[in-house]
């Protein structure tokens, strides 16, 4: 299981390198963070269902912090928002 949080932290660095290379500083920094505690995470040595509780943390986790960005913060276009558009049938 800590070979999966290399795996992870492999293709975390992937998605920070074409970020950096696309000018998106903020998400590269973001991934280049979860690449450092992926990696930080697969030298523990902790047991398989220690992994797993963490790794469903980190998705529980990444999925809200998505849908609360994308249902309250992010414009759907003329600067209106996903619960104005809601709230104004």
């Amino acid at each position: 299981m800590d070979r999966m949080f290399r795996v992870l932290g492999f293709w975390t660095l992937m998605i920070a390198l074409m970020a950096m290379w696309g000018n998106l500083t903020e998400m590269a920094l973001i991934f280049f963070a979860q690449t450092a505690v992926f990696i930080a995470l697969s030298y523990l040595n902790l047991s398989e269902k220690s992994y797993m509780l963490i790794f469903t943390g980190y998705m529980v986790f990444s999925f809200v912090g998505f849908f609360y960005y994308a249902f309250f913060m992010m414009p759907l276009g003329g600067e209106q928002h996903a619960l104005d558009a809601l709230l104004n049938l």
